[in-house]
Formats: C-alpha cells, structure tokens, sequence
C-alpha cells in the first residue's frame, strides 16, 4: 500500500462493506504501475464511486503460479483470498490487471469465490456512460491501442477500452492486429521471468505493428503489457494506461482561473 500512503483509501477492513473493491494486485510493487493505479483512484474519486481496497489482506491472486504449473501455491493463495473476502460485504470487484481479472472471475468459482469481477475499462465506460464523470478531450498525439490477451481474446472484452478512447475524443489508428488477431505483449504466461530463446523478443514484435500505425502513443490496459512495450529500446511511441488517459482528461467541475489566462470579469486583485 506504500504507493498510496497519501490517498487516504478506505480499508475493507474498517469499512466492512462498500460498492467497489478495488483489487490493486502484484502491480502495486512496480514503479511504473502505481502511477496507473493512482490515475484510476483519481477517476473513481472523480466519480464519487464507494470503494475501497484490502491493503495488506490483499494476496497474489496466484495467477503467476497457475500459469507456471504450480498448482499448489495457486490453491494455496486462492483459499486464502476467498477467505479474506468471505467476511466482507462488495458488489464488484474492478481490478487494472487482465491478469487477477481473469483468475478472478473465472478460476475462484471452482473453489466457492463466485463475484461479479470487471476490468477498469468495462467499468469506466459504465461510469462514464451514466455521465459520472466530466470529461474533457484526450489533447494531442495520435493513438493506437493494444489489447490485452487476457482481456481480449481469453474474455472476449474489446469494445469497453475503445468506448472509453472515444469518449475522450480519440479515434483509434487500428493496428493490422487488432481485437482477437492481437499479437501478445510478450508478458502472459511468465514468459516477463523466464528466458525465451528467439532472435526477436515478442514486444519488439509488437512494437513494429505499432509503429506501422504512425500513433504516437499507446493505449494499454495491462500492467504486463505497459512493463513489457516500456521495456522496447527508445525512440518509440509513448505508453499510457486507459486510467492515466481518463484521468488526464478529467475536468474541475467548476473550473478556476489559471495563471495568465484571459480574466472573464473584472475582480480587485487578492494581495498574495
């Protein structure tokens, strides 16, 4: 939880029940990912959405083991977190990660942990489609968008993170594959901890397909996808999750005055 010592979150723990838990998973150690994760409280704030997230009873949703055949911690952590969740009272689960969206929603049924579990962008274009949210429009760079293979092909979610992109204004630069023909980030199956031999490393792959589109940036939903396109040798287009686009593009509702910009109505100056 260190990266949002100064969110002031609500613990599930103190609150026992609320709308939204917001499930943060193994991203919350990375850098790089917390500053998605920060853009995403920022537009559940936005929206007045109740939630709130486990903190340190939060595991590893075990992903990372099942894929890599160890089936055992897998189970190990899955009882667990049904465990900790049993005491508590959600409606959904919304997690930024493909990945604990996946496992989640389709693995804990087996062993009793049943919830009703949505990616950020199915839930931010929910939200921003009942008009929760005050949006302006996504400024500059032309964008393509990468889908990501647990969102994508594995649960068929496709249309969510590009309603979101045209809310703000954007219209996608398709690459050649796109939707289910997405080529993969590079980052599913643990393939980010263990040693491909190759002569091209999949996201340089990747890259090329994005490049291909002239899109200066990169719209991804996947903190595996953001680590591994990232991690592609510069120059390269720009990396930016869905949350940090919404949230970028998210109006005050009254919005003040800037600094130099032009003064709508005369007003004696404040001494500062």
């Amino acid at each position: 939880m260190n990266w949002a010592a100064d969110l002031n979150l609500n613990l599930l723990s103190e609150k026992k029940s609320t709308d939204v838990l917001f499930w943060v998973g193994d991203g919350a150690f990375d850098m790089r990912n917390q500053r998605t994760l920060r853009a995403f409280v920022k537009v559940l704030k936005a929206a007045k959405i109740d939630f709130a997230v486990l903190g340190l009873e939060e595991r590893d949703s075990g992903d990372v083991a099942r894929r890599l055949g160890d089936e055992a911690t897998f189970q190990l952590l899955a009882k667990r977190n049904i465990q900790t969740l049993a005491k508590y009272s959600f409606n959904r689960i919304v997690t930024c990660d493909p990945h604990s969206f996946h496992v989640l929603k389709n693995e804990y049924g087996a062993f009793d942990g049943n919830y009703l579990v949505q990616h950020h962008s199915t839930y931010m274009a929910e939200i921003i489609q009942a008009g929760a949210l005050n949006l302006g429009q996504h400024k500059g760079n032309s964008v393509t968008y990468h889908d990501p293979c647990y969102l994508g092909r594995y649960n068929g979610e496709y249309e969510a993170p590009r309603e979101v992109l045209r809310a703000l204004g954007i219209e996608v630069k398709e690459m050649q594959r796109s939707g289910f023909r997405s080529r993969c980030c590079g980052g599913g199956g643990g393939a980010p901890i263990t040693d491909i031999p190759g002569k091209q490393r999949i996201p340089d792959m990747r890259m090329e397909d994005i490049r291909e589109t002239g899109a200066e940036l990169v719209a991804v939903g996947c903190p595996q996808c953001t680590a591994m396109l990232e991690g592609v040798v510069e120059p390269r287009p720009l990396i930016k999750d869905i949350a940090e686009l919404v949230a970028d593009a998210l109006l005050e509702e009254a919005v003040p005055n800037k600094p130099n910009a032009p003064v709508q109505h005369e007003e004696p100056a404040e001494a500062h």
